[in-house]
């Protein structure tokens, strides 16, 4: 990186901070804190939740698997074929949830079912969560470190210094905003990229067809293939549903919403807005498999893993610094930053807000500015604890980041289960709801260790509909009334039509792709 590039850098990363100090200014509660006051737009808290998703990890890993994996190509995007399915069904299940008032998610769970359901959900969440941020600190800091030439610790302080800061002044407000600006950067990153291998993409359109298949006939159920459709419609469904609805990171976007109708109205742009997000990364990993075609020693410059493998991660970062003039390539290399530190904020905040609102505020008599005080240590402190497990990473195991989805996946659907029981039939108790939790992880944890070759996307239904059977069998067996609530869950037609088109319009864009790949290959 040349002066022009950092100068680049160092003027994002003081503008962060810059932000953070006029907007933590006006903060007064842990409303403010964790909800920005309920007065952030729809297409703000949208942008948010799409900033945070499609973060760095997706903008490295597209484009390798898209360009490079063997296995891969635009498969890829039948990760998003249930994407606006699962909105539309959060669509119905936020009203009840938004209405009682909660800031964390799993307070909700207290309120219909019992305190042990509340602190179970919350307590597998900051155990899960906190590893997760941890290993995301040490991915990105790694491709930083790379990038910039700088050491592996420096690119821990550099990355998490400013998140912190800006996240403990900030808040919600910060973090949103922040997600806006550096969702706006990222798209700059990501439009140079396709601007200058466009030609190349073009040029190698044949050569390329064997990546432009998009659809696989595979249920996933002993081929030992994840990339299956159908696993990834219905397995994405539940995955879908239970992350943004379930996971305190994503929902309390949907709970800063100022009423219900607001959390549909983001639930439906971010149905809308990702795909296209993600079908460029795919785009980029089809330009830089045509530009390696150019360029012979392209991937042997690539630095290699520990399988002395070239680390096609890093295809993206190594592409700009090798064509991008300085201060363009500053700029491609600040929309990486953005990417890292939209995922990383959100994640300390809904972590501060679990920890504070499901423990501290929840066991024991503080006044409201005490627990505001405590909403800003417990960020600072989650901070310095993603900071401390990132320098463990590389002495768990080289394949945590798997690892730490399939446990996702392991618990998305009994979570799922937990909380719609306690939205429909909360009458089955909270014994019966947590023993279908239990039930339906622990099974999937029997099914990822004795059935390998069943795509791990199964999990979550497979959860989801065993903890639900189970708890209506205790439930029934226990005296308990199969009773559901009436409740007026109503989506406007619009809306529904919207998102049932976009996921026409997802499918219609894989027919294309295939057909395409499929015509070349004549």
């Amino acid at each position: 990186m040349t002066a022009l590039d950092w100068f680049v850098v160092f003027i994002y990363l003081a503008g962060m901070l810059w932000l953070a100090y006029r907007l933590g200014r006006v903060q007064v509660s842990r409303s403010d804190y964790y909800l920005g006051g309920q007065r952030l737009p729809s297409w703000a808290l949208a942008t948010s939740i799409v900033a945070t998703q499609c973060s760095t990890n997706s903008l490295l890993g597209a484009p390798a698997f898209v360009g490079f994996v063997a296995a891969g190509g635009m498969l890829w995007l039948q990760y998003e074929l249930a994407v606006p399915l699962a909105m539309l069904a959060l669509c119905f299940l936020i009203i009840p949830v938004h209405r009682s008032g909660v800031i964390s998610i799993y307070a909700y769970l207290e309120k219909r079912l019992g305190l042990a359901s509340r602190l179970l959900a919350s307590g597998c969440f900051l155990f899960f969560r906190g590893v997760a941020t941890g290993v995301t600190v040490y991915g990105v800091a790694s491709v930083i470190g790379l990038v910039t030439g700088i050491s592996f610790t420096w690119s821990v302080v550099m990355l998490m210094g400013i998140t912190i800061a800006y996240d403990t002044l900030g808040g919600m407000r910060a973090v949103v905003i922040s997600d806006v600006l550096q969702m706006a950067l990222l798209l700059t990153a990501v439009a140079a990229g396709l601007w200058w291998l466009a030609g190349p993409m073009i040029e190698h359109a044949g050569h390329l067809s064997t990546r432009s298949h998009t659809l696989v006939n595979d249920m996933g159920l002993g081929s030992g293939s994840d990339y299956g459709f159908w696993p990834m419609l219905i397995g994405g469904f539940f995955l879908y549903t239970a992350y943004y609805g379930c996971d305190q990171s994503q929902a309390q976007r949907l709970l800063a919403a100022r009423d219900a109708d607001q959390a549909q109205h983001i639930l439906l742009l971010n149905g809308v807005l990702r795909f296209p997000l993600v079908f460029a990364y795919c785009l980029i990993g089809l330009g830089l498999a045509a530009y390696a075609i150019d360029n012979a020693d392209f991937i042997g410059s690539l630095p290699l893993t520990e399988q002395g493998r070239p680390n096609y991660n890093l295809v993206f970062p190594a592409f700009v610094a090798r064509e991008f003039a300085p201060g363009l390539a500053g700029l491609v290399i600040v929309g990486l930053f953005a990417a890292a530190m939209s995922s990383i904020d959100s994640a300390l905040n809904s972590l501060s807000a679990s920890t504070v609102e499901d423990f501290v505020a929840r066991f024991g008599q503080h006044s409201e500015s005490r627990l505001f005080l405590y909403s800003k240590m417990a960020t600072l402190l989650w901070g310095c604890f993603a900071v401390a497990f990132s320098f463990q990473v590389e002495r768990i195991a080289p394949t945590v980041i798997e690892a730490i989805n399939k446990v996702g996946s392991m618990a998305n659907g009994p979570l799922l289960a937990l909380f719609t029981i306690a939205i429909l039939c909360p009458r089955l108790g909270q014994a019966a709801a947590i023993t279908g939790f239990c039930t339906g992880l622990l099974a999937n944890v029997f099914v990822w260790l004795l059935l390998p070759q069943v795509s791990w996307l199964w999990w979550n239904p497979f959860g989801f509909l065993l903890a639900w059977s189970i708890a209506l069998a205790v439930g029934l067996l226990s005296g308990r009334r199969l009773r559901f609530d009436a409740m007026d869950l109503k989506v406007p037609r619009g809306r529904k039509i919207v998102l049932l088109a976009m996921a026409g319009v997802i499918v219609l864009v894989c027919l294309a792709l295939q057909w395409a790949a499929n015509y070349n290959n004549l």
